[in-house]
């Protein structure tokens, strides 16, 4: 893996080893104003940061058992079910600002002070929305495989339509570096197939019109970039453009995976999590 570290105009680039990170804690399921989540441990401990985890399109918060596993010792691991995803209530949403402010009062239900949040691709997005729209309420953000714009390519749209398990079937294929064994996959898949056509198809639709390039530069917390080599859905150079147009940023590329990183090397991304928030925010 291959960190490059931004602060202002300055660049370094380090490669790292990774011990490997122990596995720990398991996952308990809460719910809060029907919107459910994931967490390590409970009630919250109010010495540790917390970290707020948002999946992707079509997805939900079990697309971070390995992060919640591994982190849960060290931070408070929060990750949310959208509305319309995992077992959450209510419907999905067509706008990535309409999640973000499910988010936003999903961090104020559960009273917890200055989080910083995490998402993968569409989560990514909702991401950058919190830390663009809600300054004040976050300390810190982690783009994970995503992008300040977020173009849909119109063949995702007519799969969902027209043939949703075919789309399901074949998701691996695209969403995974050809290194990856796809049996690492076929949870995320599983429960992709579970999941309402209709609040996928929305979930791409609030993608598709997801648009904050111009604005980046008013994010002034560190954020975490993380992109990964083989990525054909969101190409590592999105993340550049993020890290190069936030001052405070931290840009690491993760090697031999594609867009589900978290999924294909847990052990790198939760070092490099793991790693930002011990140096940024200590306990």
């Amino acid at each position: 893996m291959i960190i490059h570290v931004r602060i202002a105009n300055i660049i370094i680039r380090a490669d790292l080893r990774f011990p490997k990170l122990k596995q720990g804690a398991d996952m308990i399921e809460r719910s809060i104003n029907g919107i459910t989540f994931l967490t390590g441990t409970w009630p919250l401990s109010q010495e540790k940061s917390t970290l707020i985890f948002i999946h992707g399109a079509g997805s939900s918060s079990i697309f971070w058992k390995y992060q919640i596993q591994s982190l849960s010792d060290d931070f408070n691991i929060v990750a949310i079910d959208l509305p319309g995803h995992g077992r959450s209530t209510e419907q999905g949403n067509d706008k990535i600002s309409d999640y973000a402010e499910v988010v936003d009062q999903f961090v104020k239900d559960l009273n917890m002070k200055s989080p910083v949040i995490c998402g993968l691709s569409m989560g990514g997005a909702i991401t950058q929305q919190l830390l663009l729209d809600g300054k004040e309420n976050y300390k810190a953000g982690i783009v994970i495989n995503t992008g300040a714009k977020l173009k849909v390519m119109g063949m995702i749209f007519d799969m969902i339509r027209d043939d949703f398990q075919g789309y399901a079937d074949t998701f691996d294929m695209v969403a995974i570096s050809e290194k990856t064994e796809k049996s690492k996959l076929k949870y995320v898949v599983d429960d992709l197939r579970s999941m309402n056509p209709e609040v996928v198809y929305n979930d791409f639709i609030a993608c598709n019109s997801f648009d904050v390039m111009e604005r980046l530069n008013e994010v002034k917390v560190p954020v975490l970039v993380l992109t990964a080599e083989e990525d054909k859905l969101s190409p590592p150079k999105y993340g550049t453009f993020i890290a190069d147009a936030v001052d405070n940023s931290f840009h690491v590329s993760i090697k031999g995976s594609g867009h589900m990183s978290p999924v294909e090397k847990p052990e790198e991304v939760n070092i490099a999590i793991s790693d930002f928030l011990k140096e940024l925010m200590p306990a």
